[in-house]
């Protein structure tokens, strides 16, 4: 259900999945921020309902003075919730106004550029070996960031791209992480395929097998990254290719004896790629191929040494075969789904991650049904319309429209089924 991007701190690695479309909880580590549980109950965490955010957005652009009170109140409240000063308030606002974000999900990309906009203000900073024209460039592309000025501040590193680039064999590092730093620019402003760019940029700053080979691998693992977000959140499947293709390439230069804990994730992200694909096409391929990477990172991602990984993989295991159940007929698959969530459902209990636990619960009672309307079986199909309505209520009670949306979209269907084979 869910669909976020995690990360491991050695190599700012993205991982996760499960049923369909929608973004999750912030949790960020070296490199970038994830998306996932907790901020699906965005409009709970800035204290405002999700229409008076959509009139924000739509006068993003308008003076602070010809607001009304009631706005200029909102956004005194967003620069408290979200941290940020006035102006970095109102840029967030106009990146909303400016890509084109389904109303339902304002609040959750709100939420995501502000996280953002805290992990820019250390963007321009000072590095050794910086000559004072770079170091002017560099303050003045801070004070645009604070002052909201996102496209200026752009610009400003751009030149200092630029300078550092003339004397590359010097500052090849700081070169790299000004190129990644625009990424996260990108990022910030959700240009996901503008900052795959950046981030390849980075990458072939080094070249293979050099002393830099780890900051490299971490370049592109954040541009494989944007290309899945650019792929997933825009339709994009072609961006979608080139993210399955980039992590592919990825598993290779992952050393699995040296960290393996990386590789898997590596894996896993793949398996998201490939799932999200797979979902688009008829067939079947990309889907088996998903549940082969996710098998691949359960290796490592064991239930001992990470068991909400551990967990999650097993969910977006249980989601891939789900769907090739549907696909294929039979019950072998739908069976394996069952035995997936079942075991995810031993880390992810309602007490410890009550919003992963109504989906994987919920997501078990997607799977007993399709069981169950092949099986003729009434009792499995009360059991599996009890499963996701409690999975429903949960999500809701608990702030998660986009998750609990899905699951309302179920009910019609396991009433339905269990009102027919009641009646036979």
């Amino acid at each position: 259900m869910k669909r976020h991007l995690s990360f491991v701190a050695a190599l700012g690695m993205c991982f996760s999945a499960s049923i369909p479309v929608a973004d999750a909880q912030v949790r960020a580590d070296t490199g970038g921020i994830a998306i996932g549980g907790s901020v699906t109950g965005s409009t709970v965490i800035i204290g405002i309902p999700q229409e008076k955010v959509d009139e924000l957005v739509r006068d993003a652009k308008r003076p602070l003075e010809e607001l009304t009170a009631q706005q200029r109140e909102n956004i005194a409240l967003l620069k408290e919730k979200l941290d940020l000063n006035e102006r970095q308030v109102r840029a967030a606002l106009g990146v909303l106004g400016e890509n084109d974000i389904p109303p339902e999900r304002l609040t959750v990309k709100l939420v995501e550029i502000a996280e953002r906009f805290k992990g820019l203000q250390a963007t321009a900073s000072a590095q050794p070996g910086d000559d004072p024209k770079i170091s002017a460039l560099k303050t003045d592309a801070q004070k645009a960031i604070d002052a909201g000025e996102l496209a200026k501040a752009d610009a400003l590193l751009a030149d200092v791209e630029t300078e550092q680039r003339r004397s590359l064999d010097r500052l090849a590092a700081n070169a790299a992480e000004t190129s990644a730093r625009r990424g996260e620019i990108a990022l910030t402003r959700l240009r996901y395929a503008e900052a795959a760019k950046h981030f390849a940029n980075a990458a072939a700053v080094f070249p293979p097998g050099s002393a830099h080979e780890d900051e490299r691998i971490d370049y592109l693992q954040k541009e494989a990254n944007a290309l899945y977000q650019q792929g997933d959140e825009f339709g994009d499947n072609g961006a979608l290719l080139s993210a399955i293709e980039r992590y592919k390439r990825l598993v290779d230069l992952v050393h699995r004896e040296r960290v393996p804990l990386d590789w898997a994730m590596t894996q896993a992200n793949l398996g998201l790629a490939l799932w999200s694909l797979g979902e688009r096409e008829s067939g079947t391929a990309k889907l088996e191929e998903a549940v082969a990477a996710y098998r691949e990172a359960l290796k490592e991602l064991t239930r001992d040494r990470v068991p909400l990984d551990w967990a999650e993989t097993q969910i977006n295991l249980g989601d891939a075969l789900l769907r090739l159940g549907e696909r294929e007929g039979g019950t072998a698959k739908l069976e394996e789904a069952l035995v997936a969530y079942r075991e995810a459902l031993k880390e992810y209990t309602r007490e410890r991650v009550p919003l992963d636990w109504a989906e994987g619960f919920g997501n078990e009672g997607v799977a007993l049904i399709l069981l169950a309307e092949r099986r003729g079986d009434a009792a499995m199909a009360e059991t599996a319309l009890s499963q996701i309505d409690r999975a429903f209520e949960a999500l809701r009670g608990g702030g998660d429209v986009p998750r609990a949306a899905y699951y309302e979209q179920q009910l019609p269907r396991a009433r339905a089924l269990v009102a027919r084979l009641r009646g036979q």
